[in-house]
C-alpha cells in the first residue's frame, strides 16, 4: 500500500470516487460499531485464548481497519477525472466508454476505461493500463486496433466512443 511513490496521483472517475465513499461510510458507521459490539459479546465469554469467536472478530476488525486506511490512502491520491466535462472529439482518453467490434469473433464489446481501484471485468470496467485499455487510450472513433493480450492478439475496430 504505501510505497515510495504513495503519493502519485491516481485518476479516478467520479462513479469510482463515491463508491468508495459510500464504502468508507459503510465501514466506519455501521461495520466498524458490529465488530465493536462482536468483540466485547466476545470478551464477556470469558478465557481469551480458547475464544474463537473473539479472534475471528479482531481478525475482522484489523481487515476492515486496514480496509478503512486503504480507501483513505486512494482518496487522498485521487485525481477525479469528470469525463462529462470534457468535448468529445472521439478520441479514447481516460473515463470513456468504448464500443468495439472483435474484428475475429464478431462479437460487440462496451468497455470504461477506469483506475486501478474501479477495475472490474465483470462490470466491463478496464484498467487503463491493462493491454487493452494501453491498446485503447489515444485512438479514435472507427480505427482499427490490434491488441496484444495474454490470450493472443485481438483485433477491434473502434464502433463508437462516449465520455459519460
Amino acid at each position: 500500500m504505501l510505497n515510495g511513490n504513495s503519493m502519485d496521483k491516481e485518476p479516478i472517475t467520479v462513479n469510482g470516487l463515491n463508491e468508495l465513499k459510500e464504502e468508507l461510510i459503510f465501514l466506519k458507521e455501521k461495520k466498524r460499531p458490529q465488530i465493536i459490539a462482536a468483540i466485547s459479546e466476545a470478551r464477556s465469554h470469558g478465557d481469551l485464548k480458547e475464544n474463537a469467536e473473539y479472534h475471528a472478530a479482531k481478525e475482522q476488525q484489523s481487515y476492515n481497519e486496514g480496509r478503512i486506511q486503504e480507501i483513505n490512502d486512494i482518496i487522498a491520491r485521487a485525481n477525479v477525472i469528470d469525463i462529462t466535462k470534457y468535448s468529445n472529439d472521439g478520441k479514447i482518453i481516460f473515463g470513456a466508454t468504448v464500443d468495439l467490434e472483435n474484428l475475429d469473433t464478431g462479437e460487440t464489446l462496451k468497455y470504461k476505461i477506469v483506475g486501478k481501484d474501479e477495475a472490474d471485468l465483470k462490470k466491463n470496467l478496464i484498467y487503463f493500463k491493462s493491454p487493452i485499455g494501453k491498446g485503447l487510450i489515444g485512438k479514435n472513433k472507427k480505427e482499427l486496433v490490434e491488441i496484444k493480450t495474454p490470450a493472443g492478439v485481438k483485433n477491434f475496430e473502434i464502433k463508437d466512443v462516449n465520455y459519460i
